[in-house]
């Protein structure tokens, strides 16, 4: 499940984070300009111009009903967090309070539907 930047480069997409004027390259092997930041961790750094392209890319997926994103996946549960804005259904679904407005919980892989990334 992803749900973070991503960027085009050299017809490759890899794991991204806009910097100013640069964009940080991630990959978890070794490579050409590639530092080793942490085990199978490794970035570089270029100039945004000579990136191919950039988005953000999130996961989203209905759980009940309900209208959620995707923020992490665990041994066939979802990690998922409400984006319908209403307290009383997040409540009732027994979601925890992440922080004001924000409702996240854990949702059983297999019963949610319409998942899917989205490049925003």
């Amino acid at each position: 499940m992803r749900d973070g930047y991503v960027a085009r480069w050299r017809g490759r997409e890899y794991q991204a984070s806009p910097d100013g004027d640069d964009v940080r390259l991630y990959q978890p092997e070794p490579g050409e300009g590639f530092e080793e930041i942490r085990p199978g961790r490794y970035v570089r750094v270029l100039p945004a111009s000579e990136v191919e392209g950039l988005a953000y890319v999130r996961t989203t997926c209905t759980w009940q009903g309900q209208p959620f994103i995707v923020l992490a996946e665990h041994d066939g549960w979802l990690r998922v967090e409400y984006t319908g804005g209403r307290w009383p259904v997040a409540q009732a679904m027994g979601l925890e309070v992440f922080d004001f407005g924000v409702y996240q919980g854990w949702a059983p892989a297999g019963a949610v539907a319409d998942l899917r990334e989205q490049r925003l």
